[in-house]
């Protein structure tokens, strides 16, 4: 196959949705016979069948399975290609996609991304959690306009992308009443044998804490470990253990979890960074956010 029929593999993954092909003929306004013919023009140019018949109806073969999840992406692409060329209309929607590491707490993530709700021009914002290297290729390749993160990007990655560092935030250690109380001792000491809750061994955060510990002479019990610091903070609140988080959200975190700051942890801070394909930052919503954060990250937050 020298080259690729569009419209053959649009027809090929419409009969693999629909189930079969006077469904697939239906949706596309063309007669069975139409589809039959191109999906079997299409299995010799590919050499190998994509169905086999199953009683009256069709079952994908491995193959086609294969070519499935390639037609997937391709037309996801088709339709982000679309979404993007009519956000450049007057009048429309700017779609602004948006990658967040899964250890940023979400209400920072909501209060930094806010700025470019305020914008004069219409915005939708498509908002995808992950892992950095994850996001980062999605940014790679214009799936993101903007990432972000807990840590800058690593300069061993083969990837064209700008680390815009927004603020940090201090950290304090929160939890129920009830442990309050069943650790009672001066604190850091009191963490000591402590349950805590902590962010997974991958996050920069958690290095920086696994060496606070070191240097206080703290062996905590590590309860759990959470790649999402929302779940983390959902466990605090049940009375799990003890956990981190930035002393700005301390009036929110008390609020919505019914938990207290016991006190803050001495020199070690959360940092957050905005991460761009481009080292002048252009996009208007960039803009925006990073005017915004710049100025002092705790004050957007309280």
């Amino acid at each position: 196959m020298q080259h690729l029929n569009y419209n053959h593999l649009l027809y090929f993954w419409t009969v693999a949705k629909e189930g079969s092909i006077a469904k697939a003929a239906d949706s596309l306004h063309l007669t069975p016979q139409t589809i039959s013919g191109q999906l079997k023009t299409f299995e010799e140019s590919i050499g190998e069948p994509l169905f086999q018949r199953a009683g009256r109806g069709l079952l994908i073969t491995e193959m086609g399975r294969v070519v499935e999840q390639y037609a997937n992406e391709i037309f996801s692409l088709g339709s982000e290609l679309t979404q993007k060329v009519k956000s450049k209309q007057p009048g429309t929607q700017t779609i602004f996609n948006v990658g967040i590491v899964n250890s940023i707490p979400k209400l920072i993530a909501y209060k930094v991304l806010e700025p470019a709700l305020q914008l004069d021009e219409p915005i939708k914002i498509i908002c995808k959690e992950g892992d950095l290297d994850d996001l980062l290729g999605d940014l790679a390749v214009h799936k993101l306009d903007l990432v972000l993160s807990d840590r800058s990007i690593s300069t061993e990655l083969n990837v064209k992308a700008y680390s815009h560092e927004l603020g940090s935030s201090e950290l304090s250690f929160f939890g129920t009443e009830q442990l309050r109380k069943e650790y009672s001792g001066a604190f850091p000491k009191c963490l000591d044998g402590a349950p805590v809750l902590l962010p997974m061994n991958n996050h920069a955060l958690r290095r920086r804490l696994d060496d606070w510990f070191d240097q206080e002479g703290i062996t905590p019990r590590v309860i759990a470990e959470f790649d999402d610091s929302a779940l983390l903070k959902v466990f605090g609140e049940g009375g799990t253990g003890f956990f981190p988080a930035p002393t700005a959200m301390k009036p929110q975190i008390e609020a919505m979890y019914q938990v207290k700051a016991i006190d803050k942890i001495n020199n070690v801070n959360e940092h957050f960074f905005l991460i761009s394909p481009e080292r002048k930052i252009k996009h208007p919503a960039v803009v925006a956010i990073t005017e915004t954060a710049l100025f002092s990250l705790p004050s957007i937050i309280q």
